[in-house]
Order: C-alpha cells, then structure tokens, then sequence
C-alpha cells in the first residue's frame, strides 16, 4: 500500500488558524461508514446522534506549556520544545537551530528556569537537564508557550492571541498533564453538551494518552508498511475497563472521541487480548484494512495528507469513503485540522 494512496490537495485557507467562535459552533460531516452517505451538520447536533445506546470514550490527557524560549550565553536565541520527561529533571527534547548548539551547552529561559544539552538522539531529538526550585508544571505555565501545530501560525506577540490558545487548544476535561499536542476532536466539546449526553443516557468514560509528537509526525516511507510509529504512553483505569467490558457484553456501541482514544483502547486489546485497568505504551500503527476490536464510532478531525491519523479513519470507514468525504468537506469550505470541524463516523 502506497503512502501516496492517501494525499489531497487542501486549498490553504481551509488550515483553521484559530478555533470555532465557541466550541460546539464547529461544523461537523456525519459520515456512514456503512454507506459513505454523508450528511452537513453542527458539534452541538452531536447530542441527537448518541443516546443510551452509547459508551463515550474521551482522552483526558493535559497539554503542558511545551514550547520555551531561551538563550545562549552568547545571546544566540534558542527554542526548547518539550517532548517527554525522562527521569526527575532530565527530558527529551527539541533544540532549533540543533546547529547551534553541542554537549554542555547551558541555555537560559527565565530567572528561575536553563537547560543543560546532555546527550542527542536519533531523529534530531537531544537530552537536557532542567535546572529550576520548585514546581515544573507551575514554572512552565509562567514561561511556557502553548505547543501549537506548526500549520497553525502564530507570532507570540498578541497577549489576546496567547490567551486564546491557553484556553481553547485544551479540552474542558483536560486533567492529566504531559501532552505536547492536544486531543483535537475533543475541543468541540463544552461542559454543557456533556451534561445533555448524560442526561440522555449517554455513558462517559476516561483513557489518558499522552500525545507526543509522533501522532503528527510525517510519514516519509513510500511504502505504508515502512513507517514507524513513536511510542506513546497510555493508561486505563478499572472503572472505564468496567464500563467498556460491560457495554460490550450488552452490545453498546463504543464511540471514540479521537484517534488518540482509538489507539488507547485497541493498543490494551491488542496487547492483553481485552480490556482491563492497565498503564503501557503504545505504537500501534492502525491502517485499512484493520479489524477494529473495541470501538464502533469515531469523533475525529479532518487530518492532513499522508498522515498516520488519515490512515486509520480509512480504516475504519473505508479509504474510498474517506476521500470522496474530504473532497465534499472542501467544497463545502469546511476548516481543517487541530482548530477546524469535525467528522463522526457512524454506523
């Protein structure tokens, strides 16, 4: 299968570079997998489309403040992208320009914040070593910056445009921290669409995997089976095995909410054959054709092309489906990726 298999062209004014006016105002393609019949509608239609049928399954993972900038003792400007603490203060990281910088080399952030480059590794990724007193998570969100998408263009000037991100590239559940990418199909949600789906017998359940950048990360293999997914750290409590394990006996539908979830609940199945409170890392690489084990339904963006995450809604809903549904959301001028629309894959 050819990695080209899964391109499109996307007019560049559809890259949503700010979010929905309000979360749920977002549009949202309700796409059969079935099908492929395709209907226009809103996030907050949502609501008509679950009921007690239904087990939601959400990623309550936290993104951090990733993207810190600092400088040389030389004055050279330096940025530091978190992407994984390793032990205590030492984490895995991004450095640009990595040309201008080598082993022991200090650099500056705040007063109370300078990393140490310790040691590279592959993929450009480097160890450093955090020198700060107190609190990382409170320290960061003084000095950090929201770790956007590089589609989504900013210039960290605009204090309204910083707050803006803060607030809204996070989930209303967000509890977790850790991610450097949020779960973008969850930002469509508010706490009042919550409540109507409870209300309407909806059950809700939590996984947390951290998003690291490996979700987002190109595939440059021709050959779809070359690629390599990073690993990704995930964790599922009893009371959400119990409430999956319980549907699925009563023959419920499991309705993701991302891919981020996805690859949470297949991952526990694929690696213990079912689902059950667990805390492992996941690499699964989801691609058509792949029997889905644990979900039904999926709540997800619309993804970029050649992307491991177009990847997996093909597979899920059909690599035909799939395209002829993108070219529709282009006509119909709907916004893509991490602030954009929204797509559910029904039955």
């Amino acid at each position: 299968m050819l990695v080209s298999e899964f391109d499109y062209d996307l007019p560049e004014e559809l890259i949503a570079q700010t979010p929905a006016q309000k979360r749920d105002m977002s549009k949202m393609m309700v796409l059969d997998k079935n099908t492929g019949a395709i209907e226009h509608k809103h996030f907050f239609d949502i609501v008509d489309y679950l009921d007690d049928n239904c087990v939601l399954i959400l990623n309550n993972t936290k993104v951090i403040p990733a993207r810190l900038y600092g400088h040389k003792d030389t004055g050279a400007k330096i940025e530091v992208f978190l992407l994984k603490q390793k032990e205590d203060k030492k984490w895995e990281v991004l450095i640009k320009p990595s040309k201008r910088v080598k082993v022991g080399t200090d650099i500056k952030i705040s007063d109370n914040l300078s990393a140490t480059v310790v040691e590279p590794e592959e993929e450009g990724k480097w160890i450093v070593q955090l020198h700060y007193e107190g609190n990382i998570m409170e320290i960061l969100s003084e000095v950090g910056n929201v770790p956007l998408p590089p589609y989504i263009e900013r210039k960290m000037t605009s204090e309204e445009l910083k707050k803006l991100d803060y607030d809204r590239y996070q989930t209303v559940y967000a509890k977790y921290a850790g991610s450097v990418a949020a779960p973008t199909a969850g930002l469509h949600f508010t706490k009042e669409i919550l409540e109507k789906l409870k209300e309407k017998g909806v059950q809700i359940g939590y996984v947390t995997l951290t998003v690291g950048l490996g979700t987002f990360r190109p595939v440059k293999c021709e050959n779809v089976l070359d690629h390599k997914m990073d690993s990704e750290d995930y964790h599922i409590s009893k009371e959400t095995a119990d409430l999956i394990n319980k549907a699925k006996k009563e023959g419920k539908k499991i309705v993701a909410v991302g891919t981020t979830s996805v690859r949470t609940l297949e991952s526990a199945y694929k690696e213990f054959g079912e689902i059950k409170e667990c805390s492992s890392s996941s690499t699964l690489f989801i691609y058509p054709p792949y029997e889905f084990k644990v979900i039904d339904n999926l709540i997800t963006n619309f993804h970029l092309p050649k992307s491991t995450l177009l990847m997996l809604v093909s597979a899920l809903a059909g690599k035909d489906n799939i395209m002829h549904a993108y070219k529709e959301a282009i006509a119909n001028k709907y916004r893509f990726y991490s602030y954009g629309d929204c797509m559910f894959i029904k039955d």
